[in-house]
């Protein structure tokens, strides 16, 4: 496997780590505040800074290494919306995202997962366009934005600071629903220039 598919394939095993760091204390019934689901939300803040660094690594080394390949086109976007929707899953159960934004992403992803195959099909392998890098920008704070929320939580900051968590939960809304609109907007996009290969499927 090349270097660049690895660091790809990186994110795809720990997005399950990841999800079952966070949900770890939920699932042993611990305190929120107990000290090890501070340990949890303390490890998975590093390890998905790090999976999101191998997106650029990625993309770094296929350059690099003239490894840039129609399977990595299609690998790479796969990684981050593997990634992206195993952490909005955890937000939704703890009320971070609205559900019908989340439901509307997934329905964009798997629906922009469906164009690439057709495309694949035909010949043609869909490169990640800079709507679709925008997006995943606002995927990555996204998650980072909840995830500070959480560390607040578990650590008893909120309580401590006499933190108001609703104003900083609106603003994880708020992020979500960017997502959302960056979402169906660069799919908008992907569908202007090879929409075409669907009808010709059909």
């Amino acid at each position: 496997m090349r270097l660049s598919n690895k660091f790809s394939l990186t994110r795809i095993i720990l997005a399950p780590v990841i999800f079952i760091i966070y949900n770890l204390p939920k699932w042993m019934n611990w305190e929120s505040t107990s000290l090890p689901s501070v340990i949890a939300i303390c490890a998975a803040i590093p390890i998905l800074a790090f999976a999101e660094l191998t997106d650029y690594f990625d993309g770094h080394y296929a350059r690099k290494h003239n490894e840039v390949s129609d399977f990595g086109k299609m690998f790479d976007p796969f990684a981050d919306v593997f990634l992206h929707l195993s952490m909005f899953t955890c937000f939704v159960f703890d009320g971070y995202m609205p559900v019908v934004c989340y439901v509307l992403i997934f329905y964009r992803e798997f629906s922009q997962n469906f164009l690439r195959m057709v495309a694949a099909k035909s010949g043609t392998a869909i490169a990640a366009r800079k709507g679709g890098k925008v997006k995943t920008v606002f995927y990555v704070a996204t998650c980072f934005v909840v995830l500070i929320q959480e560390l607040i939580i578990r650590t008893g900051l909120n309580t401590t600071l006499a933190l108001n968590m609703d104003i900083f939960k609106y603003v994880g809304w708020g992020f979500a629903g960017v997502c959302v609109i960056l979402a169906y907007s660069s799919f908008i996009d992907y569908i202007k220039n090879f929409g075409g290969l669907l009808k010709e499927s059909m």
